[in-house]
């Protein structure tokens, strides 16, 4: 890509970071969230200004979530395995010249991410007001 930062959301960290009945419908929650993020693929987040590449990673429960048709913006990386192991993959093989933001509040994850170079916030970069 041309500098275009790389940001990739770690969907299960994120829905779970708000107790709002998420772990009766993961798959709903993680399909909520993707369509949230639409925007943020335009406008970009503090530290990674838009547009952006934007990777909503999923897992378990959650990992049937695809993106939408004709919605460009949010790419969804479905972890044969933990979701975890694909960020961490994903924020390493990125160009080395280029930007990188993971969104989770997991401190190993972010521990792993920051070793290869990539900067972390918090879920609350990506919540809806009042979420």
């Amino acid at each position: 890509m041309d500098g275009t930062s790389l940001v990739i959301v770690d969907a299960a960290n994120v829905v779970g970071s708000v107790p709002d009945g998420w772990w009766r419908d993961r798959k709903g929650a993680a399909e909520r969230l993707r369509d949230r993020l639409t925007e943020y693929a335009r406008t970009g987040l503090p530290g990674a200004p838009g547009p952006v590449e934007l990777v909503l990673v999923v897992e378990g429960a959650a990992r049937g979530v695809t993106g939408v048709p004709g919605v460009p913006g949010v790419r969804v990386a479905a972890a044969p395995g933990s979701g975890d192991d694909l960020i961490v993959e994903l924020a390493a093989g990125r160009a080395p010249d280029r930007p990188c933001l993971v969104v989770t509040a997991d401190r190993e994850l972010r521990r792993r991410v920051e070793a290869v170079g990539a900067r972390c916030t918090g879920p609350r970069a990506v919540r809806q007001p009042g979420g």
